[in-house]
């Protein structure tokens, strides 16, 4: 399916693009998280993260006139991330539990945090998100090395970032974002596996990319063997009433995307929408760990959103 147009940081009108944001504050957020191990599996290698952050300014006492400075200002952001860990024994719960729990470190160790996303500091935003997966990634490895019982461990990485209405994804790996948006499913993310790259080539159509059994086969992940990842990075502009939804392989391998956007249409709020999409997994077989993350966006002075959105 197509998804919604990246914001562009250049060209001719990019600056008036960004004018008159509102503030990150504003915008409400109903976001939720479920995972479950599934029917099969003993044990749960996935991971999820949900966070907010935030920069705030209260004034206290002051001698200037009224109305000079806020009394009060906020800025919220929202993060969220989906791991799904791969190796033998517990190795897929290290791999996994690192990626996150690395990348909150680092971002910890980061002195100045941006909250809005401007022409200037895009690049930049995007350049700091894709250094930190790379070391992630880098941390991995060297732990798998470090412990013979955890060499080869290695997980996915599909995560979001929501400044105000501006909407940060990264992704390494078959772990996946989507967007749904007036009624319609937007999939964000591409599979980094072997079977996606014959449907690039046009060796295997995505019907039969569906029940290969080679779709599990990993081209690009956190850890492994390799060190060097290629982080994708995009970034996209909400608007009121989107549900993203950020989603381990345990689910997509068994509900197909009519399904996940009907669901979408039908259940709220997010707690449900997770509760709903975790079930038909588990109903479709659960042969898989499956993790969910929804999370739905109500922007001010936006018109609502189309019927079935």
């Amino acid at each position: 399916m197509t998804k919604p147009v990246r914001e562009s940081h250049d060209g001719p009108g990019a600056a008036s693009t960004w004018a008159h944001r509102l503030a990150s504050s504003s915008i409400r957020v109903d976001v939720s998280a479920l995972t479950h191990p599934g029917l099969v599996r003993a044990n749960n290698e996935d991971q999820f993260f949900v966070s907010q952050l935030t920069r705030s300014l209260e004034t206290i006492l002051t001698s200037l006139p009224d109305g000079t400075v806020p009394e009060r200002a906020d800025e919220v952001n929202f993060v969220m991330a989906v791991a799904d860990g791969m190796g033998g024994h517990a190795a897929g719960e290290v791999a996994s539990r690192m990626a996150i729990s690395a990348l909150v470190s680092l971002a910890l160790d980061i002195p100045d945090w941006f909250f809005r996303v401007d022409p200037e500091h895009a690049p930049e935003i995007e350049r700091r998100a894709r250094r930190a997966v790379q070391a992630v990634a880098a941390q991995v490895v060297a732990k798998g090395r470090e412990d013979e019982a955890l060499q080869g461990m290695g997980s996915t990485l599909t995560a979001a970032r929501s400044f105000g209405d501006d909407l940060l994804v990264i992704h390494v790996g078959d772990s996946r974002a989507y967007m749904f948006r007036a009624g319609r499913l937007h999939r964000l993310t591409k599979d980094h596996t072997y079977v996606q790259l014959l449907v690039d080539t046009g060796q295997l159509s995505a019907s039969e990319a569906a029940t290969s059994r080679m779709r599990h086969v990993l081209t690009n992940v956190l850890g492994g063997h390799d060190d060097q990842v290629h982080v994708d990075i995009d970034l996209l502009r909400l608007e009121n009433g989107d549900r993203l939804l950020l989603c381990s392989d345990g689910l997509t391998d068994l509900v197909d995307d009519a399904t996940l956007a009907s669901t979408l249409a039908a259940e709220r709020p997010s707690a449900a929408a997770c509760a709903r999409l975790v079930q038909l997994a588990l109903e479709g077989g659960g042969r898989d760990n499956i993790t969910v993350i929804v999370a739905e966006y109500a922007i001010p002075g936006q018109p609502a959103p189309a019927p079935g959105g």
